[in-house]
């Protein structure tokens, strides 16, 4: 028997309670990052394939951060489909702060409670289920599916999808679907680049009542910090036809990741994420460190950026930097196959087309489009990500799960 699309919505809507406690699970399993250990997850995620009788691999470079891949192969002659989420999430600060448990995984008024819910354990879930399903039908897809549930997302993949790239090229396929938070009337076809510097401010140092003696190494971290946020001001280049399609979905942007969001989508922005400095209030402090996430839009890479820092650096005695992380900016065509696919069935799902944009934060699928390889970012809103109370509505996730399901079945039945 031939299994349909509606066939396919359907065993969805009979597993809504699984789907429900995969992710609830999901959640209660602690990933912060740092320290980035995933092992009860990824065994919980394991668990799951081993008990549907899905062969995989762990590939773990890094002990405390495996990475699991399982693949199959179609019954016809086709293309290779990657199936990407993370496991790992940001740290909770204070847990003091949320109105639900933060790894609690709560069921309240509809929403599922939960650091990493939308960043990205429903998405993660979705290419979990996805795969499961697709595997049912398998003699019926064209092609190859390779699932690849990776760790250390938030370092930016050392251990991670970016081990992987470089050891095990052959699992990214030829196109890549990820649930990363986009919000449903959204889709990203790239992103920008995150270029992460340090700086450190050295001076003599004095007691603090002899001003006179030393220059302070925080009151130089400051006018560096003022400096360093005039990049906002960089001119980026026109980039033709693509600056149309970034900028089209403004309101869209705005109302999917808050007002403001669409004016920076085209401009370095400059966050100093962490300033330590002094060790005693009647001291003049004789050292300060301070780490900047700058956030390069397309158009512009890091080696447009670090000359003007160079600039800024040379203004402000006993300051030296080096760079921590460097990722340039990337995108895909927004008018490539899989977003067409994602549009269509979300549409058919929800009545909303999501509209193509360029993502303010990093994700995997950057990998994907550094080899030239189309990656396309559907999933829930990031409501809380990085922050607290963290959520995804119930509905929401259910429609990321069948529109990445459904599209992964057009992909693969082409």
């Amino acid at each position: 028997m031939t299994v349909t699309k509606q066939d396919l919505e359907a065993w969805v809507d009979a597993d809504r309670d699984v789907l429900i406690r995969f992710v609830q699970d999901f959640v209660r399993c602690r990933t912060p990052n740092p320290p980035g250990d995933t092992l009860e997850a990824a065994q919980f995620v394991r668990d799951f394939l081993d008990s549907k009788g899905l062969p995989y691999e762990v590939v773990a470079p890094n002990a405390i951060m495996p990475n699991i891949l399982s693949s199959f192969e179609g019954g016809g002659e086709g293309r290779h489909l990657a199936l990407n989420g993370h496991m790992d999430v940001f740290p909770v600060e204070d847990e003091s702060t949320w109105s639900q448990d933060p790894w609690g995984g709560a069921l309240v008024d509809g929403k599922i409670y939960g650091r990493g819910s939308a960043d990205m354990k429903c998405g993660t879930t979705a290419s979990i289920f996805t795969y499961a399903y697709l595997h049912r039908i398998r003699e019926q897809l064209k092609g190859r599916l390779t699932l690849v549930v990776v760790s250390d997302e938030e370092t930016f993949g050392p251990w991670g999808a970016r081990y992987l790239a470089e050891h095990r090229p052959e699992v990214f396929g030829d196109c890549c679907l990820n649930g990363e938070p986009s919000g449903v009337s959204t889709v990203r076809f790239g992103e920008k680049g995150p270029l992460w510097l340090e700086f450190l401010i050295r001076t003599p140092g004095a007691h603090g009542a002899y001003t006179h003696m030393s220059p302070s190494a925080t009151v130089i971290a400051s006018a560096l910090i003022s400096d360093l946020g005039k990049l906002t001001d960089t001119a980026v280049p026109d980039l033709g036809n693509l600056e149309s399609a970034i900028t089209s979905a403004a309101s869209v942007i705005d109302g999917e990741y808050g007002a403001g969001a669409a004016g920076i989508v085209r401009k370095v922005t400059v966050n100093p994420g962490l300033v330590a400095g002094g060790v005693k209030v009647n001291m003049v402090a004789a050292e300060c460190r301070v780490q900047v996430d700058i956030r390069v839009p397309n158009g512009l890479t890091a080696k447009d950026i670090l000359p003007l820092v160079d600039e800024i650096v040379a203004r402000h005695a006993g300051v030296t930097y080096k760079v921590i992380l460097s990722e340039e900016p990337a995108w895909t065509s927004p008018d490539t196959e899989m977003i067409d696919h994602v549009r269509q069935n979300a549409k058919r799902l929800s009545g909303v087309d999501p509209a193509p944009i360029i993502s303010l934060g990093a994700t995997d699928a950057r990998l994907w489009r550094y080899k030239g390889l189309p990656a396309i970012v559907y999933g829930p809103a990031p409501r809380g990500m990085g922050s607290v109370d963290e959520h995804v509505p119930v509905e929401e996730f259910i429609h990321v799960v069948k529109c990445h399901l459904l599209s992964a079945f057009d992909y693969l039945t082409k």
